[in-house]
């Protein structure tokens, strides 16, 4: 619960940071999706199911409230993608774990 409320401050202030102040900085006409690459690479380095699919509906609604697109655009496409990053790990990738003993 109490990471799910960090999540949710920090969320919003990269979404706020990302549609003010980073919009004036793009680099050949786009701004880069802060909430995107970090929902992205929360997956990857946090190989919790529950974290990076709440992290990409937390960051995806906040993006949609913000958005001009139609609600649901962003939701649907963090956890398309936090889903798609959590199959691949689980499917592909062993990590190596110490035996001791």
């Amino acid at each position: 619960m109490k990471t799910f409320l960090i999540l949710v401050v920090l969320f919003y202030i990269l979404v706020l940071l990302q549609t003010s102040f980073l919009v004036h900085f793009s680099l050949w006409g786009y701004v880069p999706n802060l909430i995107l690459i970090s929902v992205v690479l929360l997956n990857i380095f946090i190989p919790n199911v529950k974290l990076g699919v709440g992290a990409a509906l937390i960051g995806g609604f906040l993006l949609d409230v913000f958005s001009s697109n139609f609600f649901g655009f962003w939701i649907l496409i963090l956890l398309g993608i936090s889903i798609f990053i959590q199959y691949i790990l689980k499917k592909y990738i062993q990590f190596p774990f110490a035996v001791h003993g």
